[in-house]
């Protein structure tokens, strides 16, 4: 993952609202974590833009009822984070359940 950076001038919303900009990602980030925070009940607004195809930047703003917004964003990647892995393992053991049902090994493709 590219850098993160906090859009100037969103300050004088507080902290429950931020927009924050991410570098070198685009959707396929950007919509994984929208969903997951948009399912946070304090959440109030969770969405992303990609301002333009050539950018490689995506702009993901939330705001919260209560809260921290960076606390949010931290708890989204996190949990994101964990569904990731489950699927990795998920398919990783379906692979090998695959494998052993055919005598398979692990090195032929």
């Amino acid at each position: 993952m590219g850098r993160l950076a906090e859009l100037v001038g969103d300050q004088m919303y507080g902290e429950k609202s931020r927009t924050f900009i991410f570098s070198e990602e685009g959707h396929t980030l950007g919509n994984a974590l929208q969903f997951i925070i948009s399912q946070y009940p304090d959440v109030e607004f969770c969405g992303y833009t990609v301002p333009h195809p050539a950018e490689t930047k995506m702009h993901f703003r939330i705001q919260t009822k209560k809260g921290r917004a960076t606390d949010v964003l931290k708890r989204g990647l996190q949990d994101l984070e964990k569904v990731c892995d489950h699927t990795l393992e998920t398919f990783n053991e379906a692979c090998k359940e695959y494998r052993n049902t055919k005598n398979l090994s692990a090195d032929s493709t």
